[in-house]
C-alpha cells in the first residue's frame, strides 16, 4: 500500500465513504478529517484509513491535514442551509475553496480534485447553483495548482439521499404531490463517479479539466419517483403541481427533520441537470443506468450494507 495518503475532504457523506473503500481496495493510503469521528466508526475496518477528528474549516488546521499528502480531494458541500440568505452555502462552498487553495499552497500539495455539480454556475437560480460556481471560478484561477473539477447531476446509490428520501416519502403516503415533476436529470451511479476521480488521480491528462458525469438516461423527476413506487410495489398516485403550490410545498418542507426539499432545492430544479457532454465516456467510464443499481438496495438497511462493503476490503 502507498503510504503518502489522499486527503478526502467531507469523505464521511454518501459519495465520501464509497471513494475511500475504493482507494484503499486500490491500495492506497486515505486521510480522513471529520469533527465526529464516532459517525465513521464503520469505516474503521479499512486498513490504511486514517481518521483525524478534526474542524476543516480552520485554516491552520486545514494546511496541517494537507501536509504529506499526495493529493486532495474535496467533496464538501451542503444541499440546504439554515435560514434563506445564502450564507451557509458561501461558507461551505465559496470560501472553503478560497481556504482550500491556501491551505494546498501552504502545504505543498499541488494536485486538488473538487465536486462540484450539474448546473454550477455563479448566475444560477439558486444558492447553492451559485456558491458551487463561484467555488469552480476560484479553482480555475489557481493557475499554480493541479486542478480537476467533476460535476455530477444527482447521484444514485446504496446509502444515497435521493431515491431512498423518496423512497421514504412513498410508504406512507396515498398520494405524493410533487413540485417540479417535470425538472430535468440525468442520475448517475456513484460507483461511476468514484471510477472518475480514481482515473484522475492516475492521469494527468485530465489536469485543468473539467467533466460533466451523467448516466445514461435523462429523466424527469416524476418519471424516476414513479420507477421509485413501483420498484417497491406500491400503488400511490405521484402528480405534479403548479409552480405557486410547488414553492409553498418546498416552503413547507423545508421546516421538518432533515428537510426533504427547500425553497433552494426547488429554485435549483428550475435548471436542467444534465449535459450533452458526457465525462464518464470521456474518461473510459461507461454510464450504469438507473435500474441496474437501485433494486439491488432499495428499502435494505444503509448501515448493514456499508459493513458488508468495508468489510470485504479488510487485510
Amino acid at each position: 500500500m502507498q503510504t503518502q495518503p489522499v486527503l478526502v475532504l467531507g469523505g464521511n457523506g454518501f459519495v465520501g465513504r464509497h471513494l475511500c473503500s475504493a482507494r484503499i481496495a486500490a491500495g492506497y493510503a486515505v486521510r480522513l478529517p471529520t469533527r465526529h469521528p464516532d459517525r465513521a466508526a464503520d469505516l474503521r475496518v479499512l486498513p490504511g484509513l486514517e481518521i483525524v477528528a478534526a474542524d476543516v474549516n480552520d485554516p491552520g488546521t486545514l494546511t496541517a491535514l494537507a501536509r504529506g499528502c499526495r493529493a486532495v480531494i474535496n467533496l464538501v458541500g451542503i444541499l440546504n442551509e439554515r435560514g434563506r440568505s445564502g450564507a451557509g452555502f458561501q461558507r461551505a462552498h465559496a470560501e472553503f475553496a478560497e481556504k482550500l487553495v491556501a491551505a494546498c499552497r501552504s502545504a505543498g500539495v499541488r494536485r486538488l480534485l473538487q465536486m462540484s455539480g450539474l448546473p454550477a454556475s455563479v448566475n444560477g437560480p439558486s444558492h447553492y447553483l451559485r456558491s458551487k460556481g463561484a467555488a469552480e471560478a476560484t479553482l480555475r484561477a489557481a493557475a499554480d495548482l493541479e486542478v480537476t473539477i467533476f460535476r455530477p447531476s444527482v447521484i444514485f446509490g446504496r446509502g444515497d439521499s435521493f431515491i431512498n428520501r423518496f423512497a421514504g416519502l412513498l410508504r406512507p403516503l396515498p398520494v405524493l404531490p410533487l413540485a417540479r415533476i417535470e425538472a430535468r436529470l440525468q442520475p448517475v451511479y456513484v460507483g461511476d463517479v468514484v471510477a472518475a476521480f480514481l482515473f484522475a488521480l492516475k492521469e494527468r491528462a485530465t489536469i485543468g479539466r473539467s467533466y460533466d458525469l451523467v448516466g445514461p438516461e435523462v429523466m424527469t423527476l416524476g418519471a424516476i419517483v414513479r420507477y421509485v413506487r413501483d420498484r417497491l410495489g406500491l400503488h400511490r398516485l405521484v402528480f405534479g403541481l403548479p409552480d405557486g403550490l410547488g414553492a409553498l410545498q418546498a416552503w413547507l418542507l423545508e421546516w421538518l427533520p432533515g428537510k426533504p426539499l427547500s425553497l433552494d432545492n426547488f429554485r435549483s430544479l428550475a435548471a436542467a441537470s444534465t449535459s450533452d457532454a458526457n465525462g464518464l465516456v470521456e474518461l473510459g467510464v461507461t454510464p450504469t443506468p438507473l435500474e441496474a443499481v437501485v433494486p439491488g438496495y432499495l428499502g435494505a438497511d444503509a448501515r448493514t450494507l456499508r459493513l458488508r462493503d468495508n468489510r470485504r476490503h479488510r487485510v
